[in-house]
Formats: structure tokens, sequence, C-alpha cells
């Protein structure tokens, strides 16, 4: 998301990547008992998520889960079922989403909200499970935490040597639905682009790429933990590009030239708010800005699509010996502080600062493209735009995505294209 942009008035949508040190699991209870479900995890039980659970067969999922959960004799048979649980539901996801298996229902197959909700119904059955053992806290947070990365495709990222015909290797990434008390039937385009990308090959000029992906939530605790650079660290080395994908204005896409280490605030899915640097390790060496390393030129100039793609280099900063932030249309001014990189002061623009970060802290910035991608707000039709009234869905809300998740596909064929093999 993008708080700037949301508090200018643009809707935006907008979700990240980032640096910091891993503390402890986020929400974990401080005794062994069991807790409240969190404020994300209560909107569970409105109308909208029930009807797309059902009408995904995401809701059998759901059930099966609970179930095995209550049988666990063990912590060591509960570890066992939200691991395997988890990732089944990450594939089924994913298989739904690429035409493999049973449609389960109704809804079209490139809706990442199933996944988003059956998720939501999983971890709040962990977090209020009274099992007929003793569970401490660390080990209920260390459940969820599991469940949370199996089921985000977090700990399913393969990128295949050896015999392996592929040239080149992507790592993408997308964001859980957000600003849900505004409108709870939410899409977001850049989680649905991961599910359909997930282990697909792209043909490009210079032979094949694999796309890996995974999902992050919309939530600062969850960042300032490190699940951007737990995820990442093992990866980015064996990537040949990566990208990380939000939601962001209507109509256009968005290639982000630079990024700000500053957090404005804007409430996240557990309606939680944070106004502060970015929190990452090492925060001595922590620089103020960092920069895609994308081939934005050939990925704006390329025709991949219905929506116009911009190289955006404004940002927003304090100058040097100043005071008051300015927005410059053209990138930083020497020695400034940030205030808003080009994709905002959200988890947007957090995760393109850590995802960025760690690529220079890697000692990667000169050999591995990467940045970050914002995608259009995913609209709903004409006529379908009451959240209190609308329908879940709708054809044009379904072309939209469909547009929007080609039209990444085709840039990351552009990127790859505008990359020579080394």
């Amino acid at each position: 998301m993008n708080s700037l942009r949301v508090r200018t008035g643009i809707l935006g949508l907008a979700l990240l990547t980032g640096l910091s040190v891993p503390t402890t699991t986020a929400g974990a209870a401080t005794a062994g008992t069991a807790g409240s479900p969190t404020v994300e995890e209560r909107r569970l039980d409105r109308t909208v998520p029930q009807e797309i659970l059902r009408r995904s067969g995401f809701d059998a999922a759901t059930r099966e889960f609970t179930r095995d959960l209550a049988a666990a004799g063990s912590y060591a048979r509960a570890r066992h079922v939200v691991e395997r649980e988890g990732s089944a539901l990450w594939r089924r996801a994913v298989d739904r989403a690429q035409g493999r298996g049973p449609d389960g229902g109704d809804l079209s197959r490139d809706d990442d909200r199933p996944l988003y909700w059956a998720r939501l119904a999983m971890t709040r059955q962990v977090r209020t499970w009274e099992p007929g053992f003793e569970l401490s806290a660390i080990q209920r947070a260390a459940l969820t935490d599991a469940l949370e990365r199996a089921s985000r495709g977090q700990s399913d990222i393969r990128h295949r040597r050896g015999g392996d015909p592929v040239v080149r290797r992507v790592l993408l990434t997308g964001f859980d639905p957000f600003t849900l008390d505004r409108d709870i039937r939410i899409s977001n385009p850049s989680g649905a682009t991961a599910l359909a990308l997930d282990g697909t090959v792209i043909e490009t000029a210079e032979g094949p790429a694999r796309v890996e992906t995974a999902v992050f939530p919309v939530r600062w605790q969850d960042f300032a933990d490190g699940t951007v650079e737990r995820t990442l660290r093992p990866h980015l080395a064996k990537a040949d590009l990566f990208t990380t994908v939000s939601q962001g204005r209507v109509g256009r896409f968005d290639i982000e030239r630079t990024n700000g280490a500053w957090r404005g605030g804007f409430p996240d899915n557990d309606n939680v708010s944070r106004t502060e640097t970015v929190p990452v390790a090492d925060p001595a060496s922590q620089p103020q800005w960092t920069t895609t390393t994308l081939p934005y030129e050939a990925m704006v100039a390329a025709g991949t699509g219905r929506f116009p793609v911009y190289d955006n280099t404004s940002v927003t900063e304090i100058p040097a010996g100043g005071t008051q932030a300015v927005v410059r249309p053209d990138g930083p001014t020497p020695g400034s502080t940030a205030r808003a990189g080009g994709g905002g002061d959200y988890l947007s623009n957090e995760i393109a600062y850590r995802a960025t970060l760690l690529r220079d802290r890697l000692g990667l910035h000169d050999t591995l493209p990467g940045g970050h991608v914002h995608t259009p707000v995913l609209q709903f039709g004409a006529g379908n735009t009451d959240p209190g009234t609308g329908a879940v869905t709708d054809p044009e809300f379904v072309r939209n995505r469909l547009d929007i998740i080609a039209q990444v596909r085709a840039l990351v064929r552009a990127a790859l294209d505008g990359t020579p093999v080394s």
C-alpha cells in the first residue's frame, strides 16, 4: 500500500519487501493458552469471506485442516499438520490459478482471495486451538509461523540446477488484499499474479526463464521481524532477475526508480500504524535510499499491454539541512532524508527497499537486476462499486485482473529481454 497516495486522494493498494533483524513471531502469545483471533482474522466471519470460500471450494480445505489439527496428539504431529496443509493450500491455489484440478466453484480461477481467506481460517484455528497436551506460547507461535510460510509459497521456492534446460531464473513476490475495512471484497492483482506465474516458464530471446513466486502479508510487524530477508536471502544469489510487485495507482503501471527508508504510518491489515525509519539489521550502515536495477527503459518502451507503463522517478524527502518534506520529481538530492520512495511510504515501498537493500548488502547491485513494479488498481465493473451491496465479482473485475496478470508477465519478459545473459 501507499499511504502517501491514499493521503493525496489517489486510490492505491501497494505491497512490499524489506531488511531487518528477526525478533519474535508476530502475534505470539505470552502464555501457552489459546489466544484471541487477530483483527485480520476476525473479518473472516463476515458474509463476503464466507461466500468467497464457498464459491471456490476452499471452505473444504479449512474444514480438513481443523479436523487434522484437532487429531494431533503432540507438538511434533501438529507441526507436521501445519506444514503439510500449509504447503497443500499454496499448491491448491497455484494449481487452481493455472487451470489444474477442479474449479471448486464458480469463482474465476485467477482469483487470489480464496487463498487469503483460507489461510486466515487456518491461522485463527491454530491461535485459538486448545490441544489435549501442553503447548507453550513459543510452540504455538512456531506453528503459526510455519503455516504462514508454507501457505505463502515462501518455503516452496525452487531454483533447479544440474540438467535443467532453463537459462535464467526469476523471483517475483506479491501481496495479500488490504484496506479490507473500506471494501472487504478487495482482491490484490499482485497476489493473483504470483499464483498465476509460480513455476511457469517464460520464453525470451535468450531462452527460457522459470519464475518462482511468494506472497507477503500486509502487516508492519512481519516486515520488522524480517520476513522479507528470511525469504529472499537464500535465493537472490541464485536468481537472474527479481521483482517485488504490488498494487499502486489507477490505470497505470509504475516501475519505481527509488525506494525510501521511511514508514508513513498507514494502518495495516491488523489496523496497526507505524511511523518510523524502516527497521533493518545494522541500522548504522542503513542508506536513506535504494535504487532499482531493473532495465526500466526497456520495460517502459515494450508494448506489454493495455495499461501505460511509467518510469516513476518522484520521491519525497527532507533536504540536507532542512526540516520540511518536499517532493522531488527527479529523485532524491544528496544527503536528504527519505519520507517517501517512488512507491510511497507503505509496505510497497518497504518491500522494494528491503529487497534492494538485501541485494546491495549481498554485493549483487552490479550483477542482479531487481526492483519494484506497481500494478494498476484492480477495479470492479461499473455499477458494482458499492462495498455494502455489490457482488464479490463481475466480468469487468475478472477481465481487469487477467489483463494485469498478463501484463506483469509481459513486463518480466521485457525485463529479461532487456538484460543480456551473462
